[in-house]
């Protein structure tokens, strides 16, 4: 099985948008709530049943194809901060990095495939893929699940579907989301509204951890909010029309700031330059929302564009678990905020100042996309 180290040290493909168009959907994300029959949930059972789920489950998904040389570890045998990590890396919920003995985690090698023993369900599957895939994403997990389905038995009532601890997951137990990078909506302050409308079709926006936590780095995660009463074609169908929609609004909106207020589009890109390249002492929100703007940047020709692939490498390095694993010990919010700034002026010392010169005025549309989606 693999170690942890060896976890840390190879990103995932959906972490640095390979083969793939992220410069507005970074992320397409499929997870699927399953309990076993006959045993109770892990919210009701007690210790000894949680361990008695764990002991069945975890061999019977560490000897499925896919997770052959995978990360396997139980929950209580990892440290805090390991924990954190992983929630950083998206590969575990901030609920079940909380919980110890009884749970587990087990990832496959290439961290697409992420499963989580004794989270809310026995079973929180999960597959990530990058740009906008749901499509793929829900495929790959669905395999999955099938394999996992002939070895236990599911908790399944033929009306109500697959039954979940939560009432909002029954039926299909899906969740669908993707991860959106959306600054140009945010300063031409069209945010607002658009979120709105995504909210009056059923959808959720969360931010960048999910569910309570808060936006950063203008990145924000849309899923469906309803999973009984529809197939799982109809919600990934709608779930991706709304957020090519999004998308091309963002897009919309890049092109019509550079055309109506260049001037506004390079000071803002070219003080988040400054600011990550001679900056000391810098906040995780802060690094996060000037790297934001360089990502913004990049898709707009004022920088290369692997400086792209540069931004996402450093918003989960520079992340507070991360910069521990690293240092090898825990870390105060002043030493973190001091090593953070190293790593970033090391990181863009090769990056050169925006050339704001050659930068063309593109022109916008100014038609913004409908989204009323019926």
């Amino acid at each position: 099985m693999m170690r942890f180290s060896t976890l840390l040290k190879h990103p995932a493909d959906w972490m640095t948008g390979k083969g793939a168009d992220n410069a507005v959907v970074l992320t397409s994300r499929i997870r699927l709530a399953r309990n076993l029959a006959g045993v109770p949930f892990p919210g009701w059972a007690r210790k000894e049943q949680r361990q008695q789920v764990l002991e069945e489950l975890r061999p019977t998904i560490e000897g499925l194809s896919c997770m052959r040389d995978g990360f396997s570890k139980t929950l209580d045998s990892l440290s805090s901060v390991q924990k954190q990590v992983m929630v950083e890396r998206h590969l575990i919920s901030r609920e079940h990095a909380a919980r110890g003995e009884g749970s587990a985690a087990i990832i496959e090698r290439r961290q697409e495939v992420a499963v989580m023993l004794n989270e809310e369900d026995h079973l929180r599957m999960q597959a990530i893929r990058p740009g906008l895939d749901l499509s793929s994403a829900y495929e790959m997990l669905d395999a999955f699940d099938n394999e996992v389905a002939e070895a236990v038995e599911y908790a399944f009532d033929p009306e109500l579907g697959y039954l979940t601890t939560c009432p909002t997951n029954l039926g299909t137990g899906l969740r669908a989301s993707a991860m959106l990078h959306l600054p140009a909506l945010v300063i031409s302050d069209q945010i607002g509204q658009v979120l709105q409308a995504v909210g009056k079709i059923g959808l959720a926006v969360r931010g960048i951890f999910g569910e309570g936590t808060e936006s950063l780095g203008n990145l924000f995660q849309i899923s469906n909010q309803s999973t009984l009463g529809e197939s799982e074609a109809t919600i990934l169908r709608r779930l991706e029309r709304v957020i090519a929609q999004v998308a091309k609004h963002e897009r919309n909106a890049r092109e019509k700031l550079l055309e109506d207020d260049p001037d506004m589009v390079c000071d803002k890109v070219g003080r988040a330059y400054g600011v990550l390249r001679h900056a000391w002492i810098i906040e995780s929100k802060e690094a996060l929302n000037h790297l934001s703007l360089i990502r913004l940047g990049g898709d707009l020709g004022f920088f290369p564009e692997e400086s792209v692939l540069m931004c996402d490498e450093l918003l989960m390095e520079i992340q507070p678990a991360h910069l521990q694993i690293q240092n090898g010990k825990k870390l105060g919010a002043e030493e973190r905020d001091g090593i953070r700034a190293e790593i970033i002026r090391s990181r863009l010392q090769t990056l050169e100042a925006p050339d704001i010169h050659t930068i063309k005025k593109q022109e916008g549309d100014d038609d913004s996309p409908d989204l009323g989606i019926a």
